[in-house]
């Protein structure tokens, strides 16, 4: 009967899962489909549009038509004809040169709206030269502008005797988006009822009669504007119709352009212009009017005249771009995502990110293949969708999986507890938002997540703990198999092993990480019994492993190895716990301990117990000393100790961790360590020579302990100096690539110290003693404290010695820059 209620409620569960995901897709869908109509209703992402419509462009290029010639007034022609502007006799020169070829048409972008000066006639003959050539040649189209006079717009327009001369006049306008691009040109524009052709459209009717005929029946290509866009015939607005995108041919020099100086000269054929389109106009660099464009990326800007030229080439193809009109731009942008969402019902996530992805693309191509064929559909709102309903879908996925597991948890949450929990109040548990499993209003999406969130939480927690404790044991701790193969390992245990050369311990055999170890000496329990590393996941072992093995590794570190079996359940053997405690410390406090009491034992002892016993003799007027005598040896005994107590002190401030830090130049330093030792040296005629180039030595450091470091070099040098040499300091600031160091150099001319002596110099108590030289009562702990304070200031300190010669004394200490 439960197990009946129980299906039951598993299949009311998962029908409720499915209304709930199918109410989750229609929701999506409805309002990424609203946003992307919002978006291209709008043209919110006009911008982007224009971006990959300038890119498709670009990847677009088409062949210049080889009847299109630009005769450029270029920076060339300038330097040979002189500045601009030219007589128009000149012009008119060149027009009779060409009128000799028979072009198809003759456009002369050049503005004649003043004339030159007059004669005494009125007429200027440049200007009735140029008219004459114009008006022989009956093929030439010249430019009109509008122009603003303070009393709103007109049409500049050539001279008179030039408009008449002219076979039509066009204007040479061109529509500038927002951004500044050069995209499109109105085919007519005029005012007051009266209609100027495009330039390009003027040359393309002068060689085509029917294609004339088209424009006189408003034939043309382009768009039209509405009647709310157009204004009245009867206003002084300037009027535009018939917008026409223009499908560029290429950038800066893609048509045929020859020098207008060359054709001046009748340097090119006369058959190279026969029934050719000859565009005169301006390429020269500050003088042309530029404008940018689609495919001008590189280059920056076209000049005006071979924008005429993809005008007319495009006139002539009979090729323009015409933009969808809105409701085909609002399908193109809704059906990819309406397939995308349709698709995600069925699809795994899979295949769904590989539609979406292929659906993208299409877009992106399908756009690109229609601007090749003369048609815009803008894909920026499509492409927009599609990015979004992925993401928005596998979010629906994701609550779809995780509602799954949820079902999956309650059950779980049935399992007994591994860690004991804390009993925790729902109303009082700022992270749980969720009431408890037994609220009555709860349902079963609720329910799931509840369970998905104490399991997860159960697991996260038993998760943490395993890793916590491994990880904060500060030893290094390893878990392995029961055959010893590595399973876990904590960091401590990976940057030990790292530091013997063995990086990657993971699935490693444990006996043979060990190997190249020491193997440690029979034990106590089992004398008669021979170590060995399998002994650590042996049970039969157990006992004297828990206890731990004492070895010394590759780098003479002390360590303690214990091993602690781990069981399940069932009490069967599960692994092994091997933990490596380092005693290094602990073995060289105790060696420290060891000297320290046989320093005190002896070092110390000996002058106390002199000073007992010469009390005695004292006492009694048959043993009695000279009170001279006896004074000295007091004191002698007295400063002994006082010596031995000051270098400890000494010592231990070196190892304190408050070092007071100034910066100084080190010269001051060395100066006063010599000075104080002046009186010693003389007293065995020592002479101590300082070698300091004029230069600063700026160091941070602690003033007294740097003082003490150098005065324990000085006295170490007078002593173990025999009378009559010298010692040299010397300073060195030497400059490297990253920094910058202070060298100071003391060298003796001493007894030296032996090569068996020099690696224990800076151990404690190392006393070392020459043939030639006199006893000495120094106990050891100078060039312990020398070396110590040196490494505090993350300095070094090298030496050199040959006995019978003497020793030098490096100290390097990091510059200071100030």
């Amino acid at each position: 009967m439960s197990s009946t209620a129980s299906n039951v409620s598993t299949e009311n569960s998962n029908a409720a899962s499915r209304r709930l995901a199918l109410r989750e897709w229609i929701f999506i869908s409805v309002v990424l489909l609203l946003l992307i109509t919002g978006l291209q209703w709008s043209k919110t992402l006009g911008t982007l549009d224009q971006s990959l419509y300038d890119r498709f462009m670009r990847l677009n290029p088409h062949p210049a038509r080889d009847d299109i010639i630009i005769v450029a007034i270029d920076d060339y022609s300038l330097a040979e004809l002189g500045k601009w502007p030219w007589p128009r006799l000149r012009h008119a020169e060149l027009l009779k040169q060409l009128n000799a070829a028979n072009p198809a048409a003759i456009g002369l972008d050049i503005l004649f709206s003043e004339s030159e000066n007059l004669s005494s006639d009125g007429l200027q003959n440049g200007d009735v030269s140029l008219a004459a050539a114009i008006a022989a040649s009956n093929k030439v189209v010249l430019p009109l502008v509008s122009t603003s006079a303070g009393q709103g717009l007109s049409a500049a327009q050539p001279l008179p005797i030039l408009s008449k001369a002219a076979r039509q006049l066009a204007h040479i306008h061109l529509e500038l988006d927002k951004d500044g691009m050069a995209r499109s040109v109105f085919l007519q524009e005029g005012m007051h009822g009266v209609w100027w052709p495009h330039f390009a459209l003027a040359m393309r009717d002068i060689a085509n009669p029917l294609a004339a005929e088209a424009t006189a029946t408003a034939s043309l290509p382009g768009q039209r504007l509405s009647d709310s866009d157009r204004s009245s015939p009867l206003s002084d607005a300037w009027q535009r119709d018939y917008q026409m995108h223009i499908p560029y041919y290429g950038s800066s020099g893609h048509f045929t352009s020859v020098p207008y100086v060359t054709v001046l000269r009748g340097e090119v054929p006369a058959d190279f212009f026969r029934n050719k389109y000859i565009l005169i106009g301006s390429s020269a660099v500050g003088m042309a009017d530029s404008f940018s464009t689609p495919v001008s990326a590189n280059e920056g800007a076209i000049s005006g005249i071979e924008i005429n030229a993809n005008i007319l080439a495009s006139l002539l193809d009979q090729r323009a771009i015409a933009l969808a009109p809105l409701w085909q731009t609002l399908l193109y942008a809704l059906i990819p995502v309406a397939l995308a969402l349709l698709g995600y019902l069925f699809a795994s996530p899979r295949r769904a990110l590989s539609l979406t992805a292929g659906l993208f693309l299409l877009v992106l191509l399908s756009s690109f293949i229609a601007l090749r064929l003369g048609y815009w559909l803008p894909p920026s709102s499509a492409l927009c969708g599609l990015l979004l309903a992925y993401p928005l879908w596998s979010w629906r996925r994701l609550e779809a999986a995780i509602r799954y597991l949820g079902e999956e948890f309650i059950l779980l949450d049935q399992e007994p507890h591994l860690l004991p929990e804390l009993k925790i109040d729902a109303a009082n548990d700022p992270d749980d938002t969720q009431p408890s499993l037994t609220a009555p209003l709860q349902d079963s999406l609720e329910q799931s997540i509840q369970a998905m969130r104490n399991a997860a939480r159960r697991v996260r927690d038993l998760r943490q703990f395993v890793s916590d404790s491994l990880n904060s044991l500060p030893d290094a701790t390893i878990v392995t198999t029961v055959d010893g193969n590595i399973l876990l390992s904590n960091p401590a245990a990976m940057l030990y092993f790292a530091s013997i050369g063995q990086p990657k311990i993971q699935d490693a055999m444990l006996p043979y990480l060990f190997s190249k170890m020491s193997t440690p000496a029979a034990m106590e329990e089992t004398p008669n019994i021979v170590f060995s590393w399998w002994n650590l996941i042996d049970l039969q072992h157990q006992s004297s492993m828990s206890k731990g093995v004492e070895i010394v590794d590759t780098k003479e570190r002390d360590l303690l190895i214990k091993s602690a079996p781990c069981y399940t359940g069932q009490r069967e053997l599960s692994g092994w716990i091997i933990s490596l405690i380092d005693i290094s410390a602990i073995r060289a406090a105790e060696r420290s301990r060891d000297e320290t009491l046989h320093f005190i034992s002896h070092d110390m002892r000996a002058p106390q117990a002199s000073i007992l016993a010469l009390l005695e003799l004292q006492h009694d007027p048959q043993t009695a000393l000279p009170q001279a005598d006896f004074l000295n040896r007091i004191e002698k005994a007295s400063r002994i100790t006082l010596g031995l107590a000051d270098n400890f002190v000494q010592l231990a401030r070196a190892e304190a961790q408050d070092y007071r830090l100034e910066d100084m130049d080190f010269q001051d330093v060395l100066i006063d360590a010599c000075d104080e030792m002046w009186s010693l040296a003389k007293e065995k005629n020592i002479r101590i020579h300082t070698q300091i180039p004029e230069a600063n030595y700026p160091v941070r450091i602690d003033r007294s302990l740097m003082t003490r470091v150098l005065t324990n070099l000085l006295s170490n040098a007078i002593k173990y100096s025999p009378s009559d040499t010298s010692i040299t300091c010397s300073l060195n600031y030497q400059t490297g690539m990253i920094d910058a160091h202070v060298i100071c150099t003391v060298a003796d001319q001493g007894y030296g110290i032996a090569r068996t002596d020099q690696s224990r110099l800076f151990q404690r108590f190392q006393r070392f003693k020459h043939k030639e030289q006199p006893k000495n009562d120094g106990v050891g702990l100078g060039m312990v404290f020398i070396k110590k304070v040196m490494d505090r200031h993350h300095g070094q300190i090298d030496f050199q010695s040959v006995p019978g010669e003497g020793s030098t004394f490096v100290l390097k200490l990091p510059a200071f820059s100030i």
